[in-house]
């Protein structure tokens, strides 16, 4: 899969899914992604233990798993970004590089996530969403089911788990 999606701002990025060779490039922009944007709504302490949550090991396992996993690069084949879809609907991750800020990178990404997802026939996606990436869930129509407190590596912190639903749930016509 490649394809050249507005990134807004006259930006283009491609889409493209996960390479053997990604997983330590990705790992570190999740890292400085958490380390730039974390901050705005989490602790000094938070942001660190949630940074620590990653290794190149990890994303080359989710990248051989089955999941559909997608990553942003520029034109230069810089990387911008990334996230995942398990099979099951759960999108696990979901970050952009510092530089993407306000490119419309994870718009783009989720959207390529979306759509993965109704040409496989799910019926719901689900995610535990960082207090910064609520609002984007939320404009992609996720509704909040509940705050989740969580210990991440010794350290007190928060996320949101939401769920938005492709097909009509139970109880609901689907005209």
């Amino acid at each position: 899969m490649h394809e050249t999606r507005d990134a807004g701002n006259g930006a283009q990025c491609a889409i493209r899914a996960c390479l053997p060779g990604d997983a330590a490039a990705l790992a570190e922009l999740y890292r400085r992604s958490v380390g730039h944007f974390g901050p705005r709504a989490y602790s000094p302490a938070q942001v660190a233990a949630w940074a620590g949550g990653i290794s190149a090991e990890k994303i080359a396992a989710c990248c051989g798993d089955g999941r559909h996993v997608a990553v942003a690069v520029a034109p230069d084949d810089t990387l911008l970004g990334w996230g995942d879809l398990e099979q099951d609907g759960h999108v696990d991750f979901l970050y952009c590089a510092p530089e993407a800020e306000g490119r419309r990178v994870g718009s783009a990404l989720y959207d390529t996530l979306e759509t993965h997802a109704r040409a496989a026939g799910m019926a719901r996606l689900y995610v535990e969403a960082s207090e910064l990436a609520r609002h984007l869930f939320e404009r992609r129509g996720f509704l909040l089911l509940r705050r989740n407190e969580l210990i991440v590596n010794g350290v007190a912190i928060h996320n949101f788990s939401m769920e938005k639903w492709l097909t009509a749930t139970r109880g609901e016509c689907a005209g």
